[in-house]
């Protein structure tokens, strides 16, 4: 849905910033469930990853797991198989990011 170089805006500021990206994905047949069950979810959908580079030039990759962010708005369990669903999507993308990436 959307990407956010954030080494290009410290660039556009005259500021130097490692390789440090988010983006962000998500689908409403997933997200609207979570958000009708508690808004406050809302905030953390669509879901996010960050991938940066660190000092030693080794990329990485991190995401909030969708189970987490259930627990964190008090969404009831009712939701799991949503959850499920989501946290496989997350780990099947991401493997196959980083698996080319190897």
């Amino acid at each position: 849905m959307a990407r956010i170089d954030h080494a290009a805006a410290a660039a556009a500021i005259g500021m130097e910033l490692r390789p440090t990206e988010v983006l962000i994905f998500g689908n409403s047949q997933a997200g609207t469930p979570l958000m009708r069950a508690v808004q406050t979810i809302g905030i953390d959908l669509p879901l996010k990853a960050l991938v940066w580079q660190d000092e030693g030039g080794a990329t990485w990759l991190a995401y909030n797991d969708p189970q987490w962010l259930a627990r964190r708005h008090g969404a009831d369990a009712g939701l799991d198989r949503t959850l499920r669903a989501m946290a496989d999507v997350l780990v099947a993308v991401t493997g196959e990011a980083t698996a080319s990436s190897a």
